[in-house]
C-alpha cells in the first residue's frame, strides 16, 4: 500500500496568507484552501485544530518572516546603519509577498482587537529596530524617535497615498525622502 502523502502545514499557512492578501481574513477559508491547494479539506485538521488555528498560525509566520527573518538578513548582509536601514525598508514594503501580507493584516486590526495588538506588537518591534539603526547616527534622542516614526510612515503611507508629483516619479520623490532622512546633519539648535 502506498504512503498517504500528507499537505504540509506550511502549506496551508501560505495559501490562507496568499488568500489574506488577496482578499482580506474573511477569504481564508477552509474550503477555498483546499480547493486552490488541490486536496480535501480533511488535511487540514491533521494540522489546525480550526480555522482560528490557522489564523493564529499565519499571524505568527507574517510575525517572524517580516520581523525576525528581515532583520537577520539585514544583519548578515552587513553594511552601515544608513544601508541596513534601507535594506530593511526594502525587504519589508517593497516586497511583493511581505507587503501586500502586511496591508491586509493592517486593514483587519481595525476590526479585531487581537490582531491589532499583534501588529503593535510587530510595528513595535519594528521601531524599535530602527531607533537602534537610527541611534548610531544620530544623538539625539528626539532625533532618532522623529527619524524612525518618519521613516516607518513613509515606508508604509506611500503605499495608501494617490497624489501626483507633477513630472517626477513617485519612486524618484520617495527615494530622495529617505535620503533626506537618512542625512548625518547636526541637530539644529535654537539660539540662547
Amino acid at each position: 500500500m502506498p504512503a498517504v502523502t500528507r499537505t504540509p502545514r506550511s502549506s496551508w499557512i501560505e495559501q490562507g496568507l496568499l488568500a489574506l492578501a488577496a482578499g482580506g481574513p474573511d477569504a481564508v477559508r477552509i474550503e477555498s484552501l483546499a480547493r486552490a491547494l488541490g486536496v480535501t479539506k480533511g488535511g487540514f485538521y491533521g494540522h489546525f485544530a480550526n480555522r482560528k488555528a490557522l489564523l493564529e498560525a499565519m499571524l505568527d509566520t507574517w510575525e517572524r518572516e517580516s520581523v525576525d527573518e528581515v532583520r537577520h538578513r539585514v544583519e548578515r548582509e552587513g553594511g552601515d546603519a544608513r544601508a541596513k536601514i534601507q535594506r530593511a525598508g526594502r525587504l519589508t514594503f517593497s516586497n511583493d509577498r511581505l507587503l501586500p501580507i502586511d496591508l491586509a493584516v493592517r486593514d483587519w486590526a481595525r476590526r479585531d482587537e487581537a490582531v491589532a495588538a499583534r501588529l503593535r506588537r510587530v510595528d513595535n518591534r519594528r521601531m524599535d529596530y530602527a531607533r537602534e539603526l537610527f541611534s548610531s547616527f544620530c544623538a539625539d534622542a528626539d532625533e532618532v524617535e522623529a527619524r524612525s516614526l518618519l521613516a516607518f510612515s513613509l515606508a508604509i503611507g506611500n503605499h495608501f497615498l494617490a497624489s501626483d508629483h507633477g513630472t517626477r516619479p513617485r519612486s524618484d520623490v520617495v527615494s530622495h525622502a529617505a535620503d533626506l532622512l537618512l542625512l548625518n546633519r547636526p541637530h539644529p539648535h535654537p539660539p540662547s
